[in-house]
């Protein structure tokens, strides 16, 4: 049931324990949400949450521990400004690093922003997973600006998770100090998951359906849409999968070599190998997130708890959580093999898969002479030039062709977000049939000036 409500210009909100103002020329609106009343505001005819508490921040005694629920909070949480985005390195001269981040970073960071659309009743909605190689970036960059999905009636979910060493440390210390049915490493996966339990706990609040949400990402978003897939606590929290330039399908470390590479990373700190889990989560965030020593070979861990097997293993026996998956790349990048492989695999088990393929240059990015390049689509499948960053080049700023192809590209994802999950086709990008690709059909969606379908052979693996 809707719950949006809004609020006089000028109230007094209490957020914590302190007591802040509404500005005057904030147009501001209310929801209640299982941890408490959180006021956010209109902008561009778009209800926007930002800052919101997904899980408990994971610090003390919660760093690498899985995420859990956020406590209620006292009287009214304002949510205007976005949370400190999490650990990660950053550069000196203040420029944004290559996840789009600068400045104030924080180990307590597990935050969202809500994209809402005005009196949203069972509204289809999407949880967004941000890139950066798995240590860089936040769920906030205006590449990712939910505005347009909202106004289009999708309600938009982008979340930080836990970077780096911060998410996917193991260490012998750690697993011998852990209960016997805590995760251990995978730690961004636990923040992913709580997420997910976030929303089907707040969906109807927020006028969503709970039982429409799909889980998107791009690059090392887009390789933990891969891993959510086989997660056994993820099954039932969301109904269809976005992979865009992450379409890996990797076996998973075994926890004995997660380990092992903890062990190697904290001797780059001269840590002691007998150092103990205290020990370790009195150490500063920064002092592991900044080292690219205790960084290197960090990854996802097949620890047979929260996760038993990888993905790839799951989709070879035809045991993944069978969702519609929506699966593709650039040409200016390579992955294109492997999106095929992975639409492959996905459609096998009943749901459909759609692979597509991005290939529009806009005229003011006219360095890119292989093709877009990694991440050139974000704006594209958000329809967010003006807010990306990207939207000027060498040859000036967007123009109306670039907005009409972020329109078109846009409408696909949107109709893939409202879809019925028995779904066979899309229609969109002004009545094009998109089906679903089977190794018979071979039908890819090339997405250039107009959207076509072509026989997925035809299309490179990348430049």
């Amino acid at each position: 049931m809707q719950r949006l409500t809004y609020l006089t210009m000028g109230a007094l909100l209490l957020t914590g324990s302190a007591f802040a103002q509404v500005a005057d020329d904030i147009d501001p609106v209310k929801v209640t949400l299982d941890s408490g009343v959180l006021v956010g505001q209109m902008e561009n005819n778009v209800q926007v949450f930002r800052g919101v508490p997904y899980a408990k921040p994971p610090v003390g005694d919660m760093r690498w521990r899985a995420a859990v629920a956020p406590e209620p909070w006292p009287g009214e949480r304002l949510a205007l400004t976005h949370e400190p985005p999490c650990t990660q390195p950053v550069t000196l001269d203040g420029r944004p690093n290559g996840g789009g981040v600068a400045g104030m970073q924080a180990e307590d960071c597990l935050y969202l922003t809500a994209f809402v659309p005005p009196e949203a009743e069972d509204a289809p909605i999407v949880v967004w997973m941000h890139g950066g190689a798995s240590f860089l970036g936040a769920g906030h960059l205006g590449s990712y600006d939910g505005t347009s999905n909202a106004q289009n009636g999708v309600i938009t979910v982008s979340i930080n998770y836990r970077l780096g060493p911060m998410a996917n440390l193991n260490h012998p210390a750690l697993s011998q100090a852990a209960d016997s049915d805590e995760a251990l490493g995978n730690f961004a996966l636990t923040d992913a998951v709580a997420a997910l339990e976030w929303v089907q706990r707040n969906a109807e609040a927020l006028g969503g359906d709970p039982d429409n949400v799909t889980i998107a990402g791009q690059s090392a978003g887009g390789a933990m849409v891969m891993d959510l897939l086989s997660i056994p606590s993820a099954e039932g929290l969301f109904h269809k999968a976005v992979v865009q330039s992450g379409a890996l399908l990797r076996a998973g470390q075994s926890l004995a070599d997660a380990e092992q590479r903890g062990v190697q990373a904290m001797s780059a700190l001269s840590l002691s190998e007998d150092i103990t889990a205290d020990q370790l989560r009195s150490i500063s965030a920064q002092t592991f997130s900044y080292n690219q020593a205790t960084r290197a070979g960090l990854g996802t861990v097949i620890d047979g708890r929260f996760r038993p097997v990888s993905t790839l293993e799951a989709m070879q026996a035809g045991d993944e959580i069978d969702v519609p998956v929506l699966v593709g790349s650039n040409t200016g990048e390579r992955g294109f093999d492997s999106a095929r492989r992975v639409a492959n695999l996905a459609g096998d088990t009943g749901a459909g898969a759609w692979l597509y393929s991005f290939d529009y240059v806009p005229g003011f990015r006219s360095e890119w002479t292989n093709g877009p390049i990694h991440s050139a689509e974000l704006m594209f499948t958000f329809d967010s030039i003006d807010s990306s960053g990207w939207s000027v080049g060498p040859n000036g700023r967007a123009g109306g062709e670039d907005r009409e192809v972020a329109a078109m590209v846009q409408s696909c994802w949107l109709a893939f977000y409202k879809m019925d999950p028995a779904a066979k086709s899309i229609n969109c990008a002004g009545g094009t049939e998109w089906p679903v690709y089977t190794e018979a059909s071979d039908a890819a969606m090339q997405f250039s000036d107009t959207a076509r379908v072509v026989n997925s052979q035809e299309i490179p693996d990348g430049p």
